[in-house]
């Protein structure tokens, strides 16, 4: 008896020491993460901040981007994203219907969940690299913003599937059986039930995949975005400037002061659009959950 009682007691403290270290490690690890997101965005706001003004964000660029601003990259970037949300919500909302609604079989509930994983894993330039040859050399499209969208659209597709699923498929049973009770068809019950009871929750998955798409540049690079010389779109088969493409174009310039600047402002720009669009998901968020 006394020897069974010593050996609990052996266990329970080695739990605790176990315990003890994973959460040390933990701490640990989340201490390590924020100091290297700090440390970035510290650069990024210390180099970047001197560069910004109202000319400069208002303003186009001029000599490759070594001078003027970024209006036309801010406004080429927004129009790709929020085209592409556009094209990836209805599309993505109805994937994730289908998924919680009409996929009853656990098999191909895992299929579908293993397809939508395998999208998401794809490399950015995977599908830079399939605009390119889909679009550009067998469609014939030439460099256009409307196919760089669709490409980005279809980027953050899992994104958007997975979180509206998740909201969906969280309503409760009863609501559906109370709903299908009282004479609902089956298409009123989504439309009347769990969209609005869902529909916070795509709406967060959009906005994290706008904030993953804006910063973006391989998938647009080749298909979408012009280095320079480039206004606002007369058409949907024309290129657009994008902050991605005009860092990486002021990059190659380093040896130039004034284009190292800009680049540090257009930088720190971006990553505001980045932050913008993730703490708007992380309001909703918050808010979904105290409903």
């Amino acid at each position: 008896m006394h020897k069974r009682n010593f050996h609990t007691q052996i266990d329970f403290m080695n739990r605790q020491v176990y315990n003890k270290i994973f959460t040390g490690t933990s701490i640990i690890a989340v201490i390590l993460c924020c100091i290297i997101l700090f440390f970035l965005l510290g650069v990024i706001f210390w180099n970047g901040f001197s560069a910004i003004s109202f000319d400069f964000i208002f303003s186009p660029s001029s000599n490759f981007g070594a001078e003027g601003g970024i209006i036309y990259q801010i406004a080429g970037s927004l129009l790709l994203v929020l085209v592409s949300g556009l094209i990836s919500f209805p599309i993505a909302l109805g994937a994730a219907i289908f998924k919680s609604e009409y996929i009853k079989s656990k098999r191909w509930s895992k299929i579908s969940s293993m397809l939508i994983y395998g999208l998401n894993a794809i490399p950015s330039v995977i599908y830079g690299i399939f605009g390119l040859i889909f679009f550009v050399n067998f469609l014939g499209t030439g460099i256009s913003w409307f196919v760089g969208s669709i490409i980005l659209a279809i980027m953050i597709l899992p994104t958007i599937i997975f979180s509206a699923y998740q909201s969906i498929n969280s309503v409760p049973t009863s609501f559906r059986e109370s709903s299908l009770a009282l004479g609902f068809t089956k298409w009123q019950m989504i439309y009347k039930v769990l969209l609005p009871q869902g529909i916070n929750g795509a709406i967060t998955g959009l906005l994290i995949g706008l904030a993953r798409a804006i910063g973006e540049t391989a998938p647009i690079m080749f298909i979408a975005t012009a280095f320079s010389g480039v206004e606002l779109p007369g058409s949907l088969l024309e290129p657009v400037a994008s902050l991605p493409t005009h860092i990486l174009a002021l990059a190659q310039q380093a040896t130039n002061t004034d284009a190292l600047e800009n680049a540090w402002g257009a930088s720190l720009i971006l990553i505001l659009l980045v932050i913008s669009f993730s703490l708007s998901a992380l309001f909703l968020r918050l808010k979904t959950k105290k409903h």
